[in-house]
């Protein structure tokens, strides 16, 4: 079996794991100061965080740069009513509001989290085709 766990940069862990935990209910499972991980209710990895400038990480190291260029967080879930209303409950605000995608043709809604990066949420799926 081979499984991606995303580890992004953040400016303050503990804030960012905070910020994640409000939105998908996600339990904090690991970490400290400098990094944490994230994982749902199948105890599963949704995300890593990690200080910026910490470990020497070579595409952590410099803050100054717009954090995820190229980078889609794309999280399947068959949570996505309650992942949305979580949002709406902090008025944080929203990237793309919730329609259908054309290409999936499932629901789904986009924002940024605290430290810019760009996620959407969608109902779960499998590829076909």
């Amino acid at each position: 079996m081979t499984k991606i766990d995303p580890i992004i940069a953040v400016k303050d862990v503990t804030e960012s794991a905070k910020w994640y935990q409000a939105v998908f209910d996600c339990k904090r499972t690991h970490g400290g100061d400098h990094f944490a991980v994230l994982a749902d209710e199948n105890d599963e990895v949704l995300v890593c965080l990690h200080k910026w400038g910490e470990h020497e990480h070579p595409t952590m190291k410099n803050s100054g740069i717009p954090p995820g260029n190229g980078l889609i967080l794309y999280f399947k879930t068959d949570r996505l009513d309650m992942i949305r209303a979580n949002v709406e409950k902090m008025d944080y605000p929203v990237e793309e509001e919730m329609h259908v995608n054309p290409n999936s043709t499932k629901r789904e809604f986009s924002l940024r989290d605290p430290d810019g990066y760009y996620l959407t949420v969608t109902e779960y799926h499998r590829y076909e085709g």
